[in-house]
């Protein structure tokens, strides 16, 4: 007869249970009580528990409670009295007992993984009085284990590297795998690995988990990854047992087991001659098969014409070797290069020297293409020297610049006005000979740093730059003067004794040359010959560029003489020495106790005796009023005067007039002198801008003359600019500058409508065909020929 598969569950549960009931002994066990237990003053004898040993077959599946065993107290006779109860773990809710019989059953599925035991509490009481018969005994019911887990990786899915090339037998990683089931019983949890996928690569110990390689030479570059799948299967792995699986992703890592080597035995590259220092000539790179480290290289050049002009570093990202240039280069002088390039790894393993060298070589050949340089100055800075003293045109110093191409282009000289604004300099286009335009003065600038620029005559486009400092050598052009204001004084009625009324020293002065002398300055000082004589002060010259002024006599009075002037004569030591009259004002004052000034006011002496200090400050303060009102009144009165002065809110940076209609704006003649259009001879004189307030007026430009129109328009531009450049009443911002100049020559003399007598005339404009085909559109358009006509 077949069992079905639930019977045949319930069978083996059964006779699961009676092996393990029958191999343990049916003993009872005895449960003493060490004192006599006393109840209502009576004196009790000892009396004992038996009950069987209690074990649970996990994982029941019947519909039936599951008999667990029976308790017994030998007070019980069987007839009744007696009634049993349980408490502790699972009482009532798992665990039931017949409270007559003692018997306790499972009412519901027992797992020994969530719970291997219970712990509970009998006690036997008196069905009548309910009171305990015995004291309360602790038992244990042990759940018995069946294999009803698989085992499980828990650390699963696995990764793990291994070198590529590694011998067999090499570690990868462990794997583990554990199974819930009790490993104290039988063989539910003694589980053995296998391999399932991966072989022949990698192999697995049975009962370690040990993954390791089992084919020598595996080869990154061929393929880097392999997915390994282990089971692991407990009872030993015998028929029956459970099983779980798990995957494991292997990574060959690299070694340095490939050499580079360059795709090519040669290059050619192409590079123009104008290109800067330290600009990229070329990348080169070696393949390497490896990665990482392993395929980290250095570039050298080992050979070539062009060591000291080119060099190679490597690019970190990206193991490039980058060829620079080092030097300058210059097709007229050569025209290629040929350089011998190494690439070579940095890391090398020595267990794979046997494949071969690990670098490589390849020829790099450069080719210098020619292009239109600018010219070339023989000197990158030239220094030069003239006297202040030079007049205008004197030949100061000369450049040299060429063309470094094989044309050899003649060569323009000019200088950078913007190096030179005052245009103190000029040099001659063709020879390069710098002469003054101006007359220098040391004192204002003691350096002059021109550019000149050198100019192909075939490609004004290629222009060179040469630098020019000029310095300016120092004549005796400057006569000494007083090196500051001295304020000097003299006590009035100062007592001397007469040893010494001819030495009181009341001023030391010295003197200042705005020259340079190549010895330094010497100066003399006397008084001049109008003062020598005087009776008051003398002079005292102490040959160290300083003199001492003294007094001749005492008891000076502020009522008699309160300022003295003493001029003094300074003269340097230049060839011509020069001379100046340097006047030194002397005060006499009221001075203290000390000899310090304290008054020099002469004034104080004739102020009437009864004006007050508070009518002096009174008088005062009505002065200041009456200077205020009068300064107010004026200013006002030039604000009328002054229209077009723009209020400082307005902040206009250009003067617009806008004319909304047709003809008739001739006059409005406020924005600009409207003579300017109609005659290019007139006077022109100088007008204030009116975006500001004029505080210097200006002398009047010169007239212009009949003089060819480039010239006319080139001064004019020129005056314009000077004005602009020098104005101080110009604003520190850009601002329309208004050319309304015409220029004359023209046979067709002015266009404009100016002159007109009317906007409605009527004029004959037969004569603009008689001018040629530049005028032929006016003559179509104005004139009155049969051509000309309209339907």
């Amino acid at each position: 007869m077949k069992l079905g598969k639930v019977e045949f569950c319930h069978f083996l549960q059964i006779l699961a249970l009676f092996l393990c009931l029958s191999g343990m002994n049916q003993a009872e066990l005895t449960r003493s009580r060490s004192k006599p237990y006393f109840q209502s003053g009576r004196t009790r004898t000892k009396r004992s528990w038996v009950w069987n040993q209690f074990f649970v077959l996990e994982e029941y599946m019947g519909t039936d409670p599951l008999y667990v065993g029976k308790l017994h107290s030998d007070v019980d006779k069987g007839d009744g009295s007696i009634k049993y109860i349980l408490s502790g773990e699972g009482a009532s809710s798992i665990f039931i007992i017949d409270e007559n019989t003692g018997d306790i059953h499972a009412t519901k599925r027992l797992d020994r993984e969530e719970q291997a035991y219970y712990t509970l509490r009998a006690q036997a009481l008196d069905r009548l009085t309910n009171k305990p018969v015995e004291p309360e005994s602790e038992f244990v019911i042990k759940i018995q284990d069946i294999n009803d887990n698989e085992p499980k990786f828990l650390d699963g899915p696995y990764t793990a590297g291994v070198p590529e090339m590694s011998p067999v037998g090499t570690s990868v990683v462990q794997v583990t795998a554990t199974d819930a089931d009790d490993p104290t019983y039988g063989n539910s949890a003694r589980v053995v690995y296998s391999i399932l996928q991966g072989q022949p690569y990698f192999s697995v110990e049975p009962k370690t988990g040990v993954i390791k390689t089992a084919l020598p030479n595996m080869d990154r570059e061929a393929k880097d990854q392999y997915l390994l799948v282990i089971q692991a299967k407990d009872m030993v792995g015998q028929n029956g047992g459970l099983s779980g699986t798990t995957s494991v992703t292997v990574t060959l890592t690299d070694v340095n087991d490939n050499p580079p080597r360059f795709p090519r035995r040669s290059y050619q590259y192409n590079v123009p001659e104008s290109l800067p220092v330290a600009s990229v000539v070329a990348r080169i790179k070696a393949a390497d098969a490896d990665v990482g480290p392993n395929a980290e290289m250095e570039y050298k050049i080992v050979d070539g014409d062009g060591l000291g002009v080119f060099k190679i570093s490597v690019d970190k990202d990206t193991q490039e070797g980058i060829i620079t240039i080092q030097k300058e280069l210059d097709f007229e002088a050569k025209t290629s290069y040929t350089l011998r390039i190494e690439a070579a790894n940095m890391h090398v393993d020595p267990r794979f020297l046997s494949l071969g060298p690990f670098s490589d070589m390849t020829t790099v050949k450069i080719i210098v293409e020619d292009v239109d340089e600018p010219p070339v100055f023989t000197s990158h800075l030239y220094s030069m020297v003239v006297s202040e003293a030079a007049k205008v045109g004197t030949i100061i110093g000369t450049v040299a610049a060429h063309d470094p191409d094989a044309s050899n282009s003649p060569v323009r000289y000019s200088i950078d006005r913007n190096t030179d604004l005052e245009r103190y300099f000029n040099i001659d286009a063709n020879s390069g000979v710098i002469t003054t335009a101006k007359s220098l003065d040391r004192e204002t600038n003691a350096v002059h740093n021109i550019t000149v620029l050198a100019m192909e005559s075939q490609n004004p486009a290629q222009i060179g730059r040469g630098y020019v400092a000029i310095t300016i050598l120092d004549i005796n052009d400057n006569a000494p003067e007083f090196a500051m204001e001295y304020e000097t004084t003299v006590c009035e009625n100062a007592q001397m004794k007469p040893c010494c009324i001819s030495k009181q020293v009341i001023q030391k002065i010295s003197a200042i040359d705005k020259d340079d002398p190549p010895n330094g300055h010497q100066f003399y000082f006397s008084l001049t010959a109008e003062a020598a004589n005087n009776h008051n002060f003398t002079l005292q010259d102490n040959k160290d560029n300083t003199a001492t002024v003294l007094t001749k006599r005492n008891g000076f009075r502020r009522q008699e003489q309160s300022v003295f002037y003493l001029p003094i004569f300074i003269v340097d030591s230049g060839s011509p020495s020069l001379s100046s009259t340097n006047t030194l004002t002397i005060r006499v004052c009221d001075c203290d106790a000390d000899g310090i000034a304290q008054t020099c006011n002469a004034e104080a002496y004739i102020l009437p005796a009864g004006l007050s200090t508070g009518a002096l400050i009174a008088i005062l303060a009505c002065v200041l009023t009456l200077l205020v009102l009068v300064l107010l009144i004026v200013t006002m009165r030039r604000r009328k005067k002054e229209p077009l002065i723009f209020d400082e809110e307005r902040d206009i940076r250009e003067n617009i007039v806008r004319y909304d209609d047709e003809g008739g704006g001739e006059e409005d003649t406020e924005a600009f002198d409207m003579a300017a259009l109609r005659n290019l001879n007139i006077m022109r004189d100088t007008k204030t801008r009116r975006d500001v307030t004029p505080e210097i007026q200006f002398l009047s430009r010169p007239t212009f003359k009949s003089i060819p129109d480039n010239v006319i328009f080139r001064e004019f531009i020129w005056e314009r600019l000077k004005e602009a450049d020098v104005d101080p009443c110009a604003p520190p911002y850009d601002s329309l500058q208004t050319y309304a100049f015409e220029g004359n020559g023209s046979v067709a003399e002015s266009l404009s409508s100016l002159d007109s007598i009317s906007s409605n005339s009527d004029q004959n404009y037969d004569y603009l065909s008689d001018w040629g085909p530049r005028f032929k559109r006016l003559a179509d358009m104005y004139g009155t020929g049969p051509d000309c006509l309209y339907s």
